[in-house]
């Protein structure tokens, strides 16, 4: 494999769990968490770095979840959807805040809410300086935001998809049960998937491996992580197509 060190990418996908949204709290948003996740992406976009974000709504229905309380699988997916939706508009608010301009595109028919994802259009507001969430999935049920978020990052062209975490990578096992767990600097998707690490789920690595679509583990909560990332320093795990 090659390491991207040293390059800047142009276009990011930023994927955020809704859960780091929560901060300290069992549901929901901190303002303060949301404010400084907003502060930080509004910050590169004004060095000229396309962002794009996909947001997860586990911090509100996690569809899998809910199905496993007995509701219809298809209807808590769907209620899982329309969370990542109010966490789109959560954070469009936030970045608002911080002087950005910033769309939400959404994969379900919501009027007023937010417009219909199209990867031509979405890439025209990116290259317009906006900032563009991609919100509801797929819009399909059973796919997870991981799959989401690869898929839009293949639709518009990004040159990196950031996966955004609260532990510094990927680890051959987890290094809050084992101390002496190894982190990887660099791993192929191939290695990923055989060794069941749980860097994403298997339908989002698989498009990325296809697609040729280098991915960064990170800790988000790392003060000056992203920016760094950004600079082409080699932060987190850099996971890509086996050479």
């Amino acid at each position: 494999m090659s390491d991207n060190t040293g390059q800047r990418p142009k276009r990011i996908l930023l994927k955020l769990s809704g859960e780091a949204l929560m901060g300290d709290f069992d549901f929901g948003f901190d303002a303060d968490v949301l404010q400084s996740t907003a502060q930080q992406i509004a910050e590169q976009q004004k060095q000229g770095v396309q962002m794009a974000l996909v947001i997860g709504g586990g911090n509100i229905f996690r569809g899998a979840g809910l199905a496993k309380s007995g509701i219809n699988r298809v209807s808590g997916d769907q209620m899982g959807m329309l969370a990542t939706v109010m966490n789109a508009l959560a954070m469009q608010d936030a970045l608002h805040k911080q002087g950005v301009s910033c769309r939400v595109m959404t994969s379900m028919n919501i009027d007023g809410v937010g417009e219909g994802f199209s990867a031509e259009q979405a890439q025209r507001y990116l290259d317009q300086g906006e900032i563009v969430i991609f919100a509801a999935g797929t819009g399909n049920p059973c796919f997870t935001t991981d799959s989401a978020a690869s898929l839009r990052a293949i639709e518009i062209q990004a040159d990196l998809l950031l996966k955004a975490t609260k532990v510094d990578g990927i680890y051959d096992s987890d290094p809050v049960k084992n101390p002496t767990a190894k982190r990887y600097e660099q791993i192929s998707y191939d290695d990923a998937i055989e060794q069941r690490l749980g860097v994403m789920d298997l339908t989002a690595m698989v498009l990325c491996n296809e697609n040729n679509m280098p991915m960064r583990v990170f800790n988000m909560f790392e003060s000056g992580a992203l920016a760094s990332i950004v600079n082409g320093e080699s932060v987190g795990t850099l996971v890509e197509v086996a050479k």
